[in-house]
């Protein structure tokens, strides 16, 4: 899902690049095989390692297919609470998967499942020179950052008080897959964005550090959905994206452990 719009995968393709090689993956459930559709509403940042993490689940159990879509945490929260289907929830952020309790509309307590930092996306070779959070508020540099409504324009905005920088950016996107494209295409010369995005972003783009006293920790949280329709494969779901097999595939993507 890119902004508000929804991708749905069914992750039975094989794994892209970036995580450690596939090994034993979530357990066989005891006695009847797991089955059916387990729908996913993850962060955008989350895409690559959920991919394989459904992948490798559905290698396991076969009867089961994972149905994944990836946008803007607090646009999928919202979404949950006005009645979209959901099995789980995996959130950038704990303000959103905090609505998500708070509606009870939560079937278990969320476990943190990675976590990770901040860094100036910059085309690649770094055509403006930015090597500090201070540069972005130069004139001739075009910065576009998330919206503040979202995980990673929240971040953001927390990263430029605690510097003291003020920036007026050129636009506010609709999650932090749409920041990184937009400095790749050379739409624009900056954008703040997590560091594993960075990454997925192959050779268009490169990372400039930000200094830990003025980064943040984006913690990720997973729970189950109240009223799902499979709650069964929905906890031995979330069982393996928690499992070391499972931290294993997302800190391959450059996240952080919890």
């Amino acid at each position: 899902m890119r902004g508000v719009g929804t991708i749905l995968l069914a992750v039975q393709v094989a794994a892209c690049g970036g995580a450690a090689p596939l090994g034993p993956a979530a357990p066989a459930a005891a006695g009847r095989p797991l089955s059916g559709t387990v729908t996913v509403l993850a962060a955008a940042s989350l895409t690559d390692a959920f991919n394989v993490l459904g992948t490798e689940f559905t290698r396991v159990n076969p009867q089961v297919t994972v149905k994944a879509s990836y946008a803007a945490s607090s646009a999928l929260v919202a979404q949950i609470v006005q009645g979209a289907e959901a099995d789980v929830f995996a959130s950038a952020d704990e303000p959103s998967m905090r609505r998500l309790v708070d509606a009870r509309l939560s079937e278990s307590s969320p476990r943190i499942i990675a976590s990770n930092k901040l860094q100036i996306a910059v085309g690649a070779g770094n055509p403006k020179k930015i090597s500090a959070l201070a540069d972005l508020a130069r004139p001739d540099v075009v910065v576009v950052l998330g919206a503040p409504t979202v995980p990673v324009g929240a971040y953001a905005t927390q990263v430029f008080d605690k510097a003291g920088v003020r920036v007026a950016p050129k636009s506010h996107e609709a999650d932090v897959k749409a920041v990184v494209s937009k400095v790749s295409l050379g739409e624009a010369d900056a954008g703040i964005v997590y560091g594993t995005d960075v990454r997925a972003g192959g050779a268009k783009v490169q990372g400039v550090d930000i200094p830990d006293q003025h980064n943040v920790i984006a913690r990720y949280p997973i729970a189950a959905v109240k009223g799902s329709k499979n709650a069964k494969a929905a906890a031995a779901f979330i069982d393996f994206v928690a499992s070391p097999r499972g931290l294993d595939v997302i800190a391959g993507f450059g996240f952080l452990r919890p």
